[in-house]
């Protein structure tokens, strides 16, 4: 009996495995009588042209790979679609397409790292503006007070970091708190640079 059960194991691995031959045949086939894939450094994109009847055959056996193809009627005929990188990645694979699989994953780790260095620089340039934009509102801020009033009305904490601020219009807060005796923390510059615009509003005000 364990004999016979082993062997009926072995047959059923098997007929798994032609079964799943077949499968990877057909959706070989469909690819190569109507199928597309476009440039992966444009766009994601890979469809299959095929007839009513194959094209719900095709979307079983997709499904039966784990995919998750889309479908659309086009020109009497079927468009069965893939857009999702990984998804149109394991199609090559199906259908053993080693050197196209190669040539899609290059571009794809290619345009991945592009991708990643644009959202950086853009993600720097924003916090550039950002600061820089802030560092401009502090100085008119602290030029406003000294214009109106003069710097002596801000207490002595304060005056000392507007004077570094109008000298070192380039300086980050973290540079402006080291130059400071005794040296207090970035937050700590914000701090007092945030009360000095209050009180440049507040002149405004009385000035209005």
């Amino acid at each position: 009996m364990k004999k016979s059960f082993s062997l009926s194991v072995h047959e059923e691995i098997e007929n798994t495995e032609k079964r799943t031959d077949k499968k990877r045949a057909f959706v070989r086939e469909c690819f190569l009588k109507g199928g597309i894939i476009s440039n992966p450094s444009r766009t994601y994109h890979l469809e299959f042209t095929v007839d009513e009847k194959n094209a719900q055959k095709l979307t079983e056996i997709l499904f039966f790979f784990g995919l998750h193809p889309k479908k659309i009627a086009r020109g009497g005929q079927f468009v069965i679609y893939l857009k999702e990188a990984e998804e149109i990645a394991d199609v090559l694979k199906i259908i053993r397409a080693d050197k196209s699989l190669l040539a899609f994953e290059e571009i794809r780790v290619e345009k991945d790292i592009a991708n990643n260095i644009n959202r950086k620089v853009n993600f720097e340039t924003a916090n550039i503006n950002k600061t820089v934009g802030a560092a401009q509102f502090q100085i008119e801020a602290i030029q406003f007070i000294a214009r109106h009033a003069g710097l002596s009305v801000l207490s002595k904490p304060l005056e000392a970091v507007a004077r570094l601020r109008l000298k070192n219009e380039n300086l980050s807060l973290t540079e402006i708190g080291e130059m400071l005796e005794p040296p207090i923390s970035k937050s700590g510059v914000n701090h007092r640079l945030r009360k000095i615009c209050k009180i440049a509003q507040s002149l405004k005000g009385e000035k209005e």
